[in-house]
């Protein structure tokens, strides 16, 4: 029976490889063939018929329908769609977007332009997920074998459902993924099962989740083979979690209890139906945690799950300020990236999961959408700075990319978007085949500006990870997030950056940490505005401990999921910017330029 298993499931690994390997090979054929799929399933929808009118693309040649396409189609952002979107959630019926009724719809995460947007979502979308997520599973057992039956420490998280005027189903995307067939589908398919049920991902609370993924994943410890989650960002939390409640767990792993911490009884229920005491463990567990505790909690994977081949999870753009705590926690355990997606589509695969988060890149899996890059030139070559001052060319295909080039990704999906640009500024690193491989720069909105003056998120990472650089090489604290905003009201404007800290350190390192991020700014626009005070002095305002969960918690009031919060690297929400300014205990300004 264990033989049959393993020849399974090491035939479906090597049949998706092989199939992935063969559509790389023709990556621009499929793409077109991709196209006339898409166009021929969504042939007379609203959208399209106002730009295609009454032409058959159905009896069109691939090729000749694909230039059809790009020249009369224009360019669109989602706030082009939104108005055709809003339509279907109030229950239009009519073929707005897609021939398929829509009866589910996605919501981004909002912490990039603060607020949600709606996203069709479709048995596509589901079918596409199970995909990558195995094809993905079986490249990374190539390198980090693992065994099979055993089992995965999964910090996932379900949110909260509604329904629209219309009737129609609303979620995250994740929360429609692990509610669907696909999510029981990819654990068969690859052996391996989440530490914990049902009940615990969709539970709705995510604090009272996160106690039971870690008592579960404690509980399965030596069974555990990888640990992962959507966003490195809820590793961490949920580590950061561990370090209070610890001995709690040991005292639930000892007694086969559950704390009265959980409450949901549904949940309470599940849990208490797989645990039963084990006193030995937990004297393990406690042990561990002691010594783990004596070293600030490093290593605390490799030492609580010995048998962890590596850990999983999203971890390039606005996840890399967290690198540094996961590494910590990860001890000399290998991190390896998940794979690059939006909530609009799946776009690329890690197929060298050997690589360390820093060198990642992405094959694009040509059959998920119709892939279009727009070309960015940047006006001032010498600026080593991710500014947004990009000079555009006109779209190209993806069989006419460059390596080198940078672009920013143009989508046309199974789920009625057309031609939808994604704000996702990629570089071509090289080829899988003939399959572009991506690397992720940034995206492409601006999140600090005032006047001249431009700099996007990758930007404010840079120049944080300057100033918290000197914080821990001068004081015994740690940087535990950070956020930022534009104060226009009084002027001069001057950007403000929010630091939440752990650990104790004298202002006048802070005072420092401050000057130093103020003049880390390479952008030329900030620099000329701070020489002439057309930007005043950068102000760094230290947060209480904390505070950055209540931002959390803010969010998942007004409907995401924790498998998909990012914190907002710039704010300007008004609910998010009372609770920093509510809980500022310390602020400076910077004395550069001065």
């Amino acid at each position: 029976m264990e033989t049959k298993n393993t020849n399974g499931s090491r035939s479906y690994e090597h049949d998706i490889i092989g199939w992935f390997e063969d559509i790389s090979e023709k990556a621009g054929q499929v793409q077109t063939e991709t196209l006339r799929r898409i166009l021929e399933l969504n042939w007379g929808v609203e959208y399209l018929k106002k730009w295609l009118g009454d032409i058959d693309v159905r009896d069109m040649d691939a090729s000749a329908l694909e230039s059809l396409y790009t020249s009369l189609v224009p360019l669109a952002s989602h706030a082009d769609l939104e108005p055709f979107i809003n339509r279907i959630a109030d229950g239009d019926t009519a073929p707005l977007l897609t021939q398929q009724p829509i009866t589910l719809l996605s919501l981004s995460s909002g912490t990039t332009e603060g607020r949600q947007k709606y996203v069709p979502f479709t048995d596509h979308s589901a079918r596409t997920t199970l995909q990558i997520f195995s094809l993905a599973a079986a490249y990374r057992s190539r390198v980090y074998p693992i065994s099979e039956g055993g089992r995965i420490l999964e910090f996932i998280y379900s949110s909260k459902q509604f329904k629209t005027k219309g009737g129609l189903t609303v979620g995250t995307a994740t929360t429609h993924y692990y509610a669907s067939e696909e999510f029981k589908i990819k654990q068969e398919k690859t052996k391996c099962f989440t530490c914990s049920p049902p009940e615990v991902i969709s539970g709705g609370d995510y604090k009272q989740s996160t106690y039971c993924h870690l008592l579960l994943g404690l509980y399965f410890g030596d069974q555990v083979e990888f640990i992962t989650s959507t966003f490195a960002y809820s590793i961490v939390q949920a580590f950061r979690a561990f370090e209070d409640v610890w001995r709690e767990i040991c005292d639930d792993i000892e007694q086969g209890t559950l704390s009265e911490r959980v409450t949901l009884p549904k949940m309470r229920k599940a849990v208490l139906a797989i645990i039963s005491p084990n006193p030995s463990l937990a004297s393990r567990i406690e042990e561990s945690c002691k010594e783990l505790e004596t070293l600030n909690w490093l290593g605390l994977i490799t030492k609580l799950w010995p048998n962890a081949k590596y850990v999983y999870s999203i971890m390039t753009g606005s996840m890399q300020p967290y690198f540094k705590k996961l590494r910590h926690y990860a001890g000399g355990l290998a991190l390896v990236s998940a794979d690059y997606g939006s909530t609009e589509s799946w776009i690329g695969a890690n197929v060298d999961p050997y690589l360390p988060p820093e060198d990642v890149t992405f094959a694009v899996i040509p059959t998920f959408s119709y892939f279009e890059f727009m070309p960015l030139y940047r006006e001032n070559q010498d600026c080593s700075s991710a500014i947004d001052d990009f000079i555009e060319d006109e779209p190209v295909p993806l069989s006419k990319v460059t390596v080198g080039q940078e672009y920013e990704i143009v989508l046309t999906t199974f789920t009625g978007l057309y031609r939808c640009r994604l704000g996702d500024v990629v570089e071509v690193a090289g080829f899988h085949k003939g399959t572009p491989k991506l690397n992720f720069i940034c995206r492409r909105k601006l999140i600090l500006t005032i006047n001249i003056d431009k700099n996007t998120e990758k930007d404010l990472q840079l120049v944080v990870e300057k100033g918290s650089q000197v914080l821990t090489s001068k004081g015994r604290a740690e940087l535990v997030d950070f956020t930022s905003h534009a104060e226009v009201e009084k002027q001069p404007g001057h950007y403000i950056i929010y630091w939440e800290i752990k650990g104790e350190v004298e202002e006048g390192i802070l005072g420092e940490c401050c000057k130093e991020m103020d003049a880390s700014f390479t952008d030329h626009g900030y620099v000329v505005s701070r020489r002439t005070n057309a930007i005043g002095p950068l102000e760094l305002r230290v947060v209480k401990i904390g505070t950055f969960k209540k931002i959390l918690d803010y969010f998942i009031g007004n409907g995401s999921a924790l498998s998909q919060f990012k914190t907002p690297r710039c704010t300007s929400n008004q609910g998010i910017l009372k609770i920093l300014n509510g809980s500022t205990i310390k602020r400076f300004f910077s004395t550069a330029y001065c």
